[in-house]
């Protein structure tokens, strides 16, 4: 599924959702979008299951992902490799780096 703006992704992110790959894991994933399109969000996940929340998470987030949202549009959509946008500075992480990394099994991008 092709992600055509920010709102679709965050409607369509429960299609998405891999429940085995959350599967025992509890944590809060913050997405800073900036520009056109952007806002903030989390999603909050429970031992395979998740909710997503408009605006930022009450407490501190587990992971904390800040980008362009029209960047980000082009990550979830395979145009631009997380990695790559990571180490060019177009993609910025904090909290538990460990935890960011296991987004890509439990919300993966499209290929």
């Amino acid at each position: 599924m092709i992600v055509t703006s920010i709102a679709h992704y965050f409607e369509t992110l429960p299609e998405r959702f891999i429940p085995s790959g959350a599967k025992g894991l509890k944590a809060t994933f913050q997405f800073e979008l900036a520009g056109e399109q952007g806002g903030t969000w989390h999603v909050t996940v429970d031992d395979g299951t998740m909710a997503i929340h408009e605006g930022a998470a009450a407490g501190t987030p587990s992971a904390t992902i800040k980008m362009k949202a029209l960047d980000y549009i082009k990550m979830v959509n395979g145009e631009l490799s997380g990695t790559m946008a990571f180490m060019k500075g177009q993609m910025k992480i904090t909290g538990n780096m460990m935890m960011a990394q296991k987004m890509q099994n439990i919300f993966p991008p499209n290929k």
